[in-house]
């Protein structure tokens, strides 16, 4: 099975400048961290308050999705980040 997104689930991460999302392989979670920057560069008119970048990382979510089905690969590791 791919990766997959079932789960709509995301939250900022103002300490590291971040918004979390969760897919899953099969039964494994695999979480995903965006870095502000990449949602900047999707959506520059954006503000830069929690608010700004969930709304713009919902705006870019399925091109968030193919960047994070792009960095994947099946293994061990359960954590990503996308910068």
């Amino acid at each position: 099975m791919k990766l997959n997104f079932p789960n709509p689930s995301r939250s900022y991460d103002a300490s590291h400048h971040c918004v979390n999302f969760w897919g899953y392989d099969n039964a494994r979670e695999i979480a995903f961290a965006v870095n502000d920057s990449v949602i900047s560069n999707l959506s520059p008119e954006a503000g830069s308050d929690e608010r700004a970048v969930l709304a713009a990382f919902d705006l870019h979510r399925e091109q968030i999705l193919m960047l994070a089905r792009g960095v994947y690969v099946a293994g061990p590791q359960t954590r990503y980040t996308i910068s």
